[in-house]
């Protein structure tokens, strides 16, 4: 795809001949949120897994040009497939990138990513229909 994206979450795959990874790409503003209009142009930030470990996944960059709107998340193959369905939230680690003691509110001052943090969203459990419920419930009395 060659053209700019419809909508704000606008997801792209490449894959070169020899890479291990295919990088996945994300609008600024899908991934940012309410940071986006806050956030300073990044350069390779190192992305983490939300474990006990803190894993390095990858890095993301803005390296695209064109869609220099966007966020470039360079992961494994199976983690850019859960990044791209929707099965991470997101956290930051920042730094206020202007020192100047003339801004009023921490909510206005531009700020610069120093890691991103994927969070694993919570699972849950599938509804169960009245039938189903029911047909249970008997089957445990009866135990």
């Amino acid at each position: 795809c060659d053209r700019a994206p419809a909508s704000p979450l606008y997801i792209r795959f490449s894959r070169g001949p020899f890479m291990n990874n295919s990088p996945v790409t994300l609008s600024r503003r899908h991934v940012l949120g309410e940071l986006y209009s806050r956030c300073e142009h990044a350069e390779n930030i190192p992305v983490y897994l939300n474990d006990t470990e803190k894993t390095l996944l990858g890095h993301v960059d803005e390296s695209l040009g064109t869609y220099a709107d966007a966020f470039t998340f360079h992961l494994s193959d199976d983690y850019c497939k859960k990044l791209s369905a929707g099965h991470f939230t997101y956290g930051f680690d920042y730094e206020y990138a202007d020192n100047d003691s003339e801004m009023q509110t921490a909510g206005k001052r531009m700020i610069q990513i120093v890691s991103i943090t994927l969070i694993m969203r919570k699972g849950y459990n599938k509804p169960v229909s009245k039938k189903s419920a029911d047909e249970k419930a008997a089957v445990e009395s009866v135990a």
